[in-house]
């Protein structure tokens, strides 16, 4: 028996669906919990063995009441499904791991970075991985003859694809927004997800990238896996970057090739990038989520094995996680029910 909550579990039952597949491949029974604000109208939480409310994540007592459950009900693994709560259970994630638990979250400094869209633009650069230009939208408002209109325009946090659109001139920019912006150069072609899996130690075990055909609300509902070197090179580069960030805030020799490993990586388990393979200036990603992306079930329908890959590190198997998997796998979704009562 393996235990599995789903925090914020909302309508994820296609990720649930596939941690059971895996439990079966591994030999495992998966009892999967569940909880969110109003379980009893979370389609995951009402085909979950186990259900339960959960104040939002913001609550103080948030953390406490995951941690109160886990312990009661020996949960191996809990998996996150929103940004929001990344970066609360990635410094908790050593209280979790003392009742038993382990929380698939990355380090704090790398929760840090992917939840600011400015720092993380500012990281990849950094490591040469290819981005759009991008400034803050103060900075272009004060002097845009630098730009090339039409400019791209989103929070520099958030998900979703909320609160972005597109300034075809300089007068598009508003004198004040509700949040911080940032200005990027608006790319054009199609464009991609890349899920990829990295290992405990945060080596890199696989990266699936998939066109992403159409989406709905920002999460792809019609995609298709694509064999891609240069994605699956950049994939890497996006791992060395995250986990020299997450090295880097732990002490001077960090970057000693010779000094002990650490406990935990930087960056570990499942992440997925975003980026747009534009025509004249080649693929440019321009966000990352450190948590299982809407589209993951396609990565997993295509041989990913990413889900049974964390089982396996929890029940004491090695980690399966590969590059052995099929390109040309299909994904179209279409709206589904569960009904009680």
């Amino acid at each position: 028996m393996v235990r599995i909550l789903f925090t914020s579990a909302g309508r994820r039952v296609e990720l649930t669906r596939c941690f059971r597949r895996a439990a079966e491949k591994l030999g495992l029974r998966a009892e999967v919990h569940a909880c969110d604000l109003q379980p009893e109208l979370s389609a995951a939480c009402l085909e979950a063995e186990v259900a339960f409310a959960v104040p939002r994540c913001t609550a103080p007592d948030y953390v406490e009441r995951l941690l109160e459950h886990c312990a009661r009900e020996k949960i191996a693994l809990l998996v996150p499904t929103i940004d929001t709560e990344l970066d609360l259970l990635s410094r908790a994630r050593d209280r979790f791991a003392q009742v038993g638990t382990l929380v698939h979250v990355s380090a704090p400094e790398v929760i840090d970075v992917v939840r600011d869209k400015e720092r993380t633009i500012a990281v990849l650069a950094e490591a040469g991985v290819p981005v759009p230009r991008t400034a803050r939208i103060e900075d272009v408002r004060a002097d845009p003859s630098g730009w090339a209109f039409p400019l791209f325009a989103k929070p520099v946090g958030g998900s979703a694809s909320r609160g972005i659109g597109v300034l075809h001139a300089a007068a598009d920019i508003r004198a004040d927004y509700p949040e911080p912006m940032l200005v990027q150069e608006l790319l054009r072609g199609p464009e991609y997800t890349i899920n990829m899996y990295l290992d405990a130690r945060g080596r890199m075990r696989s990266a699936i990238p998939h066109l992403r055909i159409s989406t709905r609300a920002g999460e792809v509902e019609k995609g298709r896996t694509v064999r891609d070197p240069r994605m699956i090179a950049i994939a890497a580069d996006i791992a060395a970057a995250l986990n020299a960030r997450g090295l880097n805030a732990r002490g001077p020799n960090a970057g000693d090739l010779a000094a002990p490993a650490p406990s935990r990586p930087g960056a570990e388990g499942v992440l997925c990038f975003q980026l747009i393979d534009d025509p004249d200036r080649g693929p440019r990603v321009f966000e990352i989520n450190a948590r299982f992306g809407g589209g993951y079930p396609l990565a997993d329908q295509a041989g990913g094995r990413f889900a049974e890959s964390l089982l396996a590190r929890v029940s004491g198997l090695p980690e399966c996680a590969s590059e052995h998997w099929r390109e040309g796998v299909t994904m179209v979704r279409y709206d589904s029910a569960v009904f009680r009562g």
